[in-house]
């Protein structure tokens, strides 16, 4: 549907967007990641024929964008970061527009306003200024607009940026239900609305695809060695005895310390009457699930299994290590350090925000005048 070859876009010395190559699939929805500045809005402007690429080719449906703009735009709808919204239109005016600008055919373009206003469900907004609106149903009215001309494929850059949970949630669920109808492009920095709503997956970093697949197959790939927590009612040295030489362990070691138990406390007592319990950590080879022989062999010692646990990579941590970021853990260790090296220093006394001379924002009601 969309073939994307050797494009690079440079402005002056900066490389932007560094000879990235991809296809996109007809009928899937494709998340795209990348931290700020990695070139993620600039190739989709480019996709859309809003800027001209230094190199390469983007080809929608076979139209190259550059040689036959307009035969590639027919099938393109785009919802930007910032929707472009008339503020002193009506929802159903600025449709219209939209539907003109679009050379959607006069006789059909109620119809489709109308369409389009129940697929975002915006159609009891119609008659209300878009400068009243809350930011959620601006997004709607910018993705009815995107979908005005039935394109066959919809890009959306950042579609919940500034939403609320429960306007996110309502976004992601529209996004699904056009996923049926169309071939979609998303980007957002939310990882967890991009690995809900996707069927592929891809990454950049520096203008370059570092990473291309499905949700799963990316996990599983950049998985490597599994780890199992273990807590056993034993000592480690029977559970080592119990595991020597099983397939699929790599390498196997007791936690220090102790482990609170729920409903029971584990008092040395305790442990020197139940013959002990310990926890530990087992590395596994590769991709291989150990578990369900881990627990028949230890049934068989008699060694009871108390919890069981495997850690798994999230996509965030993928795209942490895809993309050279520091990661959370890393930069929560660090702020830690800072406030312990600080916690003998006495606060300075907070100054009011008046002295700032800024006013906090105002909400406004409907009308657009401030509450």
């Amino acid at each position: 549907m969309i073939e994307v070859t050797n494009l690079t876009k440079r402005y002056g010395d900066h490389t932007a967007v560094d000879h990235l190559s991809f296809k996109v699939e007809k009928g899937q929805i494709y998340g795209f990641l990348g931290p700020n500045g990695a070139g993620k809005s600039t190739t989709m402007n480019i996709i859309t024929g809003y800027l001209a690429a230094s190199e390469g080719t983007v080809t929608i449906d076979g139209h190259d964008v550059q040689q036959e703009p307009e035969e590639a735009k027919k099938r393109i709808g785009y919802l930007p970061e910032l929707p472009p919204l008339y503020l002193d239109m009506t929802v159903e005016e600025y449709l219209r527009f939209a539907a003109e600008l679009k050379k959607v055919p006069r006789q059909e373009r109620k119809e489709q306003v109308d369409q389009v206003m129940g697929m975002t469900q915006i159609t009891d907004m119609r008659g209300r200024l878009i400068k009243n609106l809350s930011k959620g149903y601006r997004q709607r009215v910018g993705l009815a607009q995107a979908l005005l001309g039935s394109p066959q494929v919809l890009i959306l850059d950042e579609p919940s940026v500034g939403l609320d949970p429960k306007q996110i949630i309502e976004i992601r669920d529209l996004i699904r239900e056009l996923g049926k109808n169309h071939t979609i492009i998303l980007s957002s920095h939310i990882l967890s609305e991009v690995s809900a709503v996707c069927d592929h997956i891809m990454i950049i970093s520096h203008g370059k695809l570092v990473a291309s697949d499905s949700p799963e197959r990316l996990q599983k790939l950049m998985s490597g060695e599994g780890e199992l927590k273990l807590t056993v009612k034993g000592s480690f040295e029977e559970l080592r005895e119990a595991l020597d030489k099983m397939p699929g362990i790599a390498e196997m070691r007791q936690l220090p310390g102790t482990q609170q138990l729920p409903g029971a406390a584990r008092s040395s007592d305790a442990q020197e009457e139940n013959g002990g319990i310990c926890d530990a950590v087992i590395k596994t080879d590769g991709e291989q699930d150990i578990r369900e022989s881990l627990f028949y062999r230890l049934a068989e010692r008699r060694l009871p299994i108390l919890s069981m646990t495997l850690s798994q990579r999230s996509l965030e941590d993928i795209f942490l290590e895809l993309t050279g970021e520091t990661s959370v853990s890393e930069e929560d260790e660090g702020k830690t350090r800072g406030r312990k090296k600080k916690a003998a220093e006495p606060k300075p006394a907070a100054k009011p925000e008046a002295d700032s001379g800024e006013q906090p924002p105002r909400d406004k009601n409907d009308s657009g005048e401030e509450a």
